[in-house]
Order: structure tokens, then C-alpha cells, then sequence
């Protein structure tokens, strides 16, 4: 069985911890040393997780086979040559991080000691870390690095539940950007509407309960008909006359949501013509790309 210590137990490392932890009996990680920005917080962490040992310095930690660095992004590359100083490290340890945005390539620290460097992130959100530890089963991870390294990982993280996918390292950023547009994004999205139903008369709860069916009706066409076939409305039916006093009325209205209708717009008009390629969607076209380009 492989030890396993983590530096920077938060929602994420912690999650994973307890997961691998309950899975003791199944020979896929033994827990280690639990390093945090406090011995408080380590030793609330290893409560958490239920095994461990809290530790308050990189340079104290004990050696072991797997090191996860679950430290917030900007402290990745930091976390990585302090480690990497230490001492703690050994010829062919494994040393992975869960960011999104970032590669295995900022580990190069550790590389240079002769670590085997690895990133795994876990497509989920992880708010509540109670939450999803009993949901976990099921969660995409995309994992890119050193084969030596994914050899040990993705077993243990199909073990946990997770269904692995590979990913290239060099276009990471744009893989973690598509997340942020369908969660973050989304959410952001839902708001801009709830700010124009109240503009035209809608108390807020009673918007967000008529966006519910609609929002969820769509997003059910997507993935049961694609986002060609799943699209509706004024773009779908190249109604250019709808779609130019709507972006009036957003102009008016405020600006940055207008911003937001053409951006979108030029997709939506992109999958419309895919779909049912008239006139009226080159039209639509047209009108969304001079706006944007004025």
C-alpha cells in the first residue's frame, strides 16, 4: 500500500482523502502526513479525513510514495520548490495537484528532484466537502502527466469512483475555461435574465420559478438532441426583426447584457444555419457581427 501525504487540505484534498481513506481495506493509499496554512486547520482536516497526522512545516513531513499538492493554484509552483527543497522527496515519488487550469507542468520543481509529476482534476464542485465525499461516485476526472505516474493514480481514482479521461496538458486552460462557462458562466447567465424579467414587471421569485422548467427543458434537449436541434427561439427561426429590437431594447436597458446577447448570439446563429440553414439566420449573422464589430 502506497502512503500518501497531502500539503494544502481544503475542500478538495480533504474530499479525496476521506474517500481513499474509507478504501483503507482495499490496499489503494495508506494516509500519511496532513500539512495546512495552521496546525488548527491540519488537525481539523485529519479529523475530518479520519486518519493522518498533522504536520506545521514542509521541512518536518516524513517521506512518502504519493504526494498530493491541493494548495490554491497561485501557491502551486511555490508549494512544489518547497518541497522540492525539503528534502522529504525520493527518486520516483509521485507528486500530483487537482487544479483545472493548470498542468503537471508546474511541478517542474519536483521533476528536477526526480519526482514523477502528475495533475488530476475532479469536474465537480466541491462547496460542501460532507456533500461531496457521499457524492463522488461517478465524477469525470481529466488527468494528464508522467505515465508512470497516471499508472498509480487512475486506479485510485477509478477506485473512489471516478471516471478518468485523459487530457492534453498544452490545452488544459481552455478544458477548465469550458467548465467555467457551463457552471460559473451559467450562473452568471442566470442572473442577467432574472435582472431583465424584473424589468418588465417580475418579482424575482416569480421569475426564478418560471426560468425553472424552461431552464431545465433545454438543458435536457441538449443532451438528448445536441445543441443544434436543441435550439429554439427567434435565432432558431431567423426572425431578424425580433432579434434587432431585442438588442435595442438590451442597449437601453444595459449595455453589458446587450454585450452578452450578440456574443451569443453569433453561436447561436452559427448552430441555427447547421441546423436549418435560411436566409433569415445569414441576416441574424450579419446583424450580430456588425454590432459586435462596432
Amino acid at each position: 500500500m502506497k502512503l500518501l501525504n497531502i500539503i494544502g487540505a481544503g475542500r478538495v484534498g480533504r474530499t479525496l482523502a476521506q474517500r481513499w481513506n474509507k478504501l483503507h481495506e482495499q490496499n489503494v493509499f495508506q494516509m500519511g502526513s496532513v500539512l495546512t496554512r495552521s496546525a488548527a486547520s491540519a488537525r481539523d482536516a485529519v479529523a475530518f479525513i479520519g486518519a493522518g497526522l498533522a504536520h506545521d512545516s514542509v521541512a518536518n513531513m516524513p517521506t512518502a510514495d504519493v504526494w498530493l499538492i491541493a494548495t490554491p493554484d497561485d501557491a502551486i509552483a511555490s508549494t512544489s520548490a518547497a518541497l522540492a527543497a525539503s528534502g522529504c522527496l525520493r527518486a520516483g515519488d509521485i507528486v500530483f495537484h487537482c487544479s483545472g487550469a493548470l498542468a503537471s507542468s508546474e511541478l517542474n520543481a519536483v521533476r528536477a528532484c526526480g519526482a514523477l509529476v502528475a495533475s488530476a482534476h475532479p469536474l465537480k464542485s466541491f462547496a460542501a466537502p460532507d456533500d461531496a465525499a457521499q457524492t463522488f461516485a461517478g465524477t469525470y476526472c481529466a488527468m494528464e502527466g508522467d505515465a508512470a505516474a497516471l499508472n498509480i493514480l487512475k486506479p485510485a481514482f477509478a477506485a473512489i469512483g471516478a471516471q478518468v479521461v485523459d487530457i492534453d496538458a498544452q490545452h488544459k486552460v481552455l478544458y477548465h475555461a469550458a467548465s467555467v462557462i457551463v457552471c460559473n458562466n451559467l450562473t452568471a447567465l442566470m442572473e442577467a435574465s432574472l435582472q431583465c424579467y424584473e424589468r418588465a414587471g417580475l418579482t424575482r421569485d416569480t421569475a426564478t420559478r418560471m426560468m425553472e422548467p424552461l431552464v431545465r427543458e433545454t438543458v435536457d434537449n441538449i443532451f438528448k438532441l445536441g445543441p443544434a436541434k436543441a435550439l429554439t427561439g427567434p435565432v432558431s427561426r431567423g426572425d431578424v426583426a425580433v432579434v434587432e429590437k431585442q438588442l435595442q431594447a438590451l442597449q437601453a436597458f444595459d449595455p453589458r447584457l446587450a454585450e452578452v446577447y450578440r456574443a451569443l448570439g453569433v453561436l447561436a446563429a452559427q448552430l441555427a444555419r447547421e441546423h436549418n440553414n435560411s436566409h433569415g439566420h445569414s441576416e441574424i449573422d450579419a446583424l450580430f457581427q456588425s454590432s459586435v464589430r462596432q
